[in-house]
């Protein structure tokens, strides 16, 4: 997670956080302004949700990057199999294994998400921030050093320190994936300030909006 202010670009103080529970309860405390996420906000009933379709236009050639998001009925599933099963019986296709390799992350968002914690903690898709901020979207795949360099050459426009902040590793992480974090602040700040661009928008059957912001 990188942590910034509201009012003035970077730096970042770059943190490791364990879940999500402990994220939202600092925004709850008042620590954090806003929180910007990068897992599904709401679930469709059938699917696929708008911000996604949206998101996978706007990307073009990055278009790849955004999974779609499960569908609600394969909340809960205990395998695989299982949740292809409910997946396919509900909207007539099988779950991606790269989406079931997140379900236990959008699980524990929905289970801690309501409409009054969206005023604060929005979904935001990464290469869908580098893309606006940038203005076309990236060349490069984000695990390569030619997407890391042409990332953090974006991030320098709103974070003066990312060069620094960009090698602060922590256990299970990329470099890539703080950059991710870095951009994800951006966007939160833009959702505070309100000058942010929002992708979606419908509700779920929980009043959650799917909603993706940059």
């Amino acid at each position: 997670m990188v942590i910034t202010s509201v009012d003035e670009p970077g730096p970042g103080l770059v943190s490791m956080v364990s879940d999500t529970e402990e994220v939202v309860a600092l925004v709850d405390a008042g620590q954090l302004v806003a929180v910007a996420v990068d897992i599904p906000i709401g679930l469709p009933g059938i699917g696929p949700r708008l911000c996604d379709v949206e998101a996978r236009k706007l990307l073009g050639p990055r278009r790849s990057s955004v999974f779609p998001a499960p569908v609600r009925a394969v909340v809960g599933s205990s395998s695989y199999a299982e949740a292809c099963a409910r997946s396919r019986a509900t909207c007539g296709k099988a779950l991606s294994k790269q989406t079931y390799a997140i379900l236990p992350k959008v699980e524990a968002v929905d289970e801690v998400m309501s409409p009054e914690r969206q005023a604060k903690v929005v979904e935001v898709h990464p290469e869908v921030s580098f893309t606006l901020l940038a203005g076309h979207p990236m060349a490069h795949h984000k695990a390569t050093a030619d997407g890391r360099a042409e990332r953090r050459a974006v991030s320098r426009t709103v974070f003066t320190d990312v060069d620094e902040r960009a090698e602060e590793l922590f256990a299970g992480t990329q470099p890539d994936d703080i950059l991710d974090a870095f951009v994800a602040a951006s966007s939160a700040r833009r959702w505070v300030t309100g000058s942010c661009r929002r992708l979606g928008g419908e509700l779920d059957e929980r009043s959650l909006r799917m909603e993706i912001i940059a």
